[in-house]
This record gives structure tokens, C-alpha cells and sequence, in this order.
């Protein structure tokens, strides 16, 4: 993915997420877990974009 596209895509998720946190009317814990969810799942998302982090699906859970 080109440097460019992934900036571009962390501007429209950083002014998405502070628009949303500006006006519309939610509670604060829930402002905090929406923060923390959208976060989580950027960072999660550039990290395989980047290729630090393999196919998140490929992971299996043993017993």
C-alpha cells in the first residue's frame, strides 16, 4: 500500500472520529470505548498494511 493512501486514510479516520466525538451527544464511557475500539483497530489495520503484522486469521487458539 503507498505511503500516500495510508496517510489519506488516517486524516479521514482522525477527522471521522473527531466529528463524531464533537457532535453527537453520547455518553462519555461510551465516547471512551468507541475511542478505544477505533484506535485499536487502526493500528491493528496498519500494522497488516504495513506488513509488521501477518493475516490476523491465520492465528488458531489450541487446546
Amino acid at each position: 500500500m503507498p505511503l500516500l493512501n495510508l496517510v489519506v486514510v488516517l486524516i479521514v479516520v482522525g477527522v471521522a472520529l473527531y466529528l463524531i466525538n464533537r457532535f453527537i451527544p453520547m455518553a462519555s464511557s461510551i465516547k471512551s470505548i468507541l475511542n478505544v475500539v477505533v484506535v485499536v483497530a487502526v493500528c491493528v489495520w496498519v500494522l497488516q498494511a504495513v506488513g509488521l503484522w501477518g493475516d490476523v486469521s491465520s492465528f488458531r487458539l489450541r487446546r
